[in-house]
């Protein structure tokens, strides 16, 4: 989701699920008509309709699709481990800040209309969602054993609320640079996990 909407590498399906997470985040679910985000892909409105059955669709894919996308990523990285617990924390870090920076429109969009799905749609994201908090639970007790499971799970989620506040830093342009931005995030996280055990040491 995080490529060019115009870029050859998108499908016109994922072109549309680029569109429509930006409008919906940008205007509010409600304030967006299938006629809208067809025109922001070069479509008619009821050409949407040869690749999503209505906007309720589109919104469910984008909030299961990167709930689950967050969860693979999560555990292609712990599953091609090759160094120390610390390390993959750093790894799990990455892969988040990726998503917090790249697709900034989700998180608002997960914020303000996740209630909006269906009860097995919302259902499914949240059993994703606790999936992927418990992979960084392992992982972070593995480097902090003396914190325990409840301590772990509400630090990771702490995390969570600090990587995904970038919607609130301000345009993209006012930020200090990605890789800037992305360091400061990263310290910030690793900060938050120590201080949740106690220690000084990052």
């Amino acid at each position: 989701m995080s490529t060019s909407a115009s870029s050859p590498a998108l499908t016109r399906r994922e072109q549309i699920l680029r569109e429509a997470a930006r409008l919906f985040a940008e205007r509010g679910f409600h304030g967006v008509g299938v006629d809208e985000i067809g025109a922001a892909v070069g479509i008619s409105g009821p050409g949407l309709y040869r690749h999503f059955a209505g906007k309720d669709a589109m919104l469910a894919e984008l909030l299961v699709g990167i709930s689950g996308r967050l969860l693979d990523g999560g555990r292609r990285r712990v599953r091609e481990r090759r160094a120390s617990a610390a390390e993959l924390l750093d790894s799990l870090i990455e892969g988040h800040i990726d998503f917090a920076l790249d697709d900034r429109h989700l998180i608002t969009l997960h914020d303000r209309e996740l209630d909006r799905l269906r009860d097995s749609d919302r259902k499914l994201v949240r059993q994703l969602q606790r999936q992927y908090v418990e992979l960084w639970v392992d992982v972070v007790r593995e480097i902090y054993p003396g914190l325990a499971e409840a301590q772990a799970r509400a630090a990771v989620h702490a995390v969570f609320g600090l990587l995904n506040s970038t919607p609130h830093l301000g345009r993209p342009g006012a930020l200090p640079g990605r890789a800037a931005t992305a360091a400061l995030l990263h310290r910030l996280a690793r900060g938050a996990l120590a201080a949740a055990d106690g220690s000084a040491a990052l």
